[in-house]
């Protein structure tokens, strides 16, 4: 399983259920990765997205305790458990390679010790956040494998940087 997420110098990922900046070349990152997979998110993510809906063209499986939370064009599940289970289900053939984790905090922390390879927008610059993303620089069961040129939009300087599991196989998707 893979993991998406966009986060700040200090490791923050967001304030008040939203993103911390604005750029539209992360966003075009962000759907590349995404299209055509299985995404997995909580309830606050997905009523984040434009319109409080679904992501087009992936398979959009939503994590919520509520059993009448039904959000249309959704697969609900009521834990983690049961979305990566559902998730790898619905990705068939394709297996974990076509299943994205894509947030909250929470569901990141949670799906983080199934996940070998994440796919993190670093942020040159600190903002303020209210909830954060585990150090991967920190933690030794990952690595950098790859990462890109310095870009740069509306003042904001980025990398995009994919992080390995230590010792999981370097197959590409």
């Amino acid at each position: 399983m893979k993991l998406i997420v966009a986060t700040e110098k200090n490791w923050g990922i967001g304030k008040e259920n939203q993103l911390l900046v604005h750029l539209p070349g992360d966003l075009k990152y962000f759907k590349e990765k995404t299209q055509g997979k299985v995404v997995i998110m909580g309830r606050k993510t997905l009523e984040s997205l434009p319109g409080g809906r679904p992501l087009p063209n992936r398979v959009n499986v939503v994590i919520s305790r509520n059993p009448d939370y039904k959000p249309e064009g959704c697969v609900m599940a009521a834990s983690c458990e049961e979305a990566a289970k559902k998730a790898l289900v619905l990705a068939g053939s394709g297996g974990s390679d076509h299943v994205m984790v894509m947030g909250g905090a929470s569901i990141y922390e949670q799906m983080l010790p199934i996940c070998d390879t994440c796919y993190v927008t670093r942020l040159e610059q600190a903002f303020d956040a209210d909830c954060s993303f585990p150090d991967l620089d920190a933690d030794p069961d990952f690595q950098v494998v790859w990462e890109s040129d310095r870009q740069e939009e509306n003042g904001v300087f980025y990398r995009f940087v994919e992080y390995r599991r230590v010792g999981h196989g370097q197959s590409e998707e």
